[in-house]
């Protein structure tokens, strides 16, 4: 694949995006390091990658599909929305037979890490990949298209895809045990990321609506689904500090509050109605937080592993 295709590839995948796995998957690893004394690093690099590609695969299955079912075009159509999907389906820039073979592909890998790693591991690596595709895949797909339905499902789902599930998984690979800790460990990472994927919403509410796509910001409308957009935020980083008190995080990792202040500055700049392009900050501190919140976390474990 020459460098043009590769580009096109990693813009079409949305890569810039993919703090949002690797973050998870490290703190599981990270945990098994510090819970269990354990690291198997072939495995990892494993867990690694698949999850890259599953990530990716979803990011493009979910592009696939909206085009399909007509949001992109709604989206060009719609004036005051801004797109946050790639566009190149819509613009003709890569064939849909092409971009459907690509995130196939990216599927494609992701199984045969996953089934490598169940030969290692046991059986129930095989159920955390594929719960993961399975909300990846229906999250916009027909029949279920539960991303539409505006009921919550797909908040629910993002938190299981981008944390738990990934936290809890790296885990099990490493140590072969189901435990509470990871699955706590992966909550303020995974409440952060929720609240990512919520506030992208905003950003072309109104299409979604003239396409039928129900989200919570359809449902709800504007001002209650800020009023949530804040709730979740306080929520995330209550999930931090609960847990330092119980013992899965160091007490140091509280540094990671701290991004908080600009994200919070963010919401006090949004009134209750807003243009879609104001919500572009938010958007852009809803990433920031997450990354710089979830290197702090995992920072802390690591500096936890080389003293404790």
């Amino acid at each position: 694949m020459n460098n043009l295709n590769l580009s096109l590839l990693l813009k079409a995948s949305r890569f810039r995006v993919i703090p949002v796995m690797v973050i998870p998957v490290v703190l599981g690893g990270l945990g098994a390091i510090v819970w269990n004394d354990t690291f198997h690093p072939i495995l990892f690099v494993l867990t690694f990658i698949g999850s890259i590609a599953a990530h990716l695969f979803s990011n493009m299955i979910n592009d696939l599909w909206d085009f399909r079912n007509g949001i992109d075009t709604a989206a060009k159509e719609t004036a005051s929305t801004i797109s946050t999907n790639s566009g190149f389906l819509a613009n003709g820039t890569i064939a849909e037979r092409t971009f459907s073979f690509l995130t196939w592909s990216l599927f494609a890998v992701a199984l045969i890490c996953g089934l490598i790693l169940s030969i290692s591991s046991g059986w129930l690596v095989l159920v955390f990949g594929g719960l993961g595709a399975l909300i990846a895949y229906f999250y916009v797909a027909p029949p279920i298209k539960f991303g539409y339905r505006g009921k919550g499902y797909s908040e629910i789902a993002i938190l299981l895809s981008f944390g738990i599930l990934p936290t809890l998984g790296s885990y099990y690979v490493q140590t072969m045990q189901v435990d509470y800790r990871p699955i706590l460990l992966s909550l303020p990472i995974g409440l952060l990321t929720t609240l990512i994927l919520f506030n992208h919403h905003f950003l072309h509410w109104e299409s979604d609506q003239s396409a039928g796509k129900r989200t919570l910001v359809v449902v709800w409308g504007e001002k209650r689904a800020l009023v949530f957009s804040k709730c979740l935020f306080v929520l995330s980083y209550l999930a931090l500090i609960l847990c330092v008190i119980v013992g899965v995080f160091p007490y140091y990792a509280l540094l990671a509050l701290v991004t908080a202040i600009p994200f919070y500055r963010v919401y006090g700049n949004l009134k209750s109605e807003n243009p879609s392009p104001a919500y572009l900050p938010l958007m852009g501190a809803s990433l920031k937080a997450t990354t710089r919140g979830g290197l702090i976390m995992m920072l802390a474990l690591v500096v936890q592993a080389i003293f404790q």
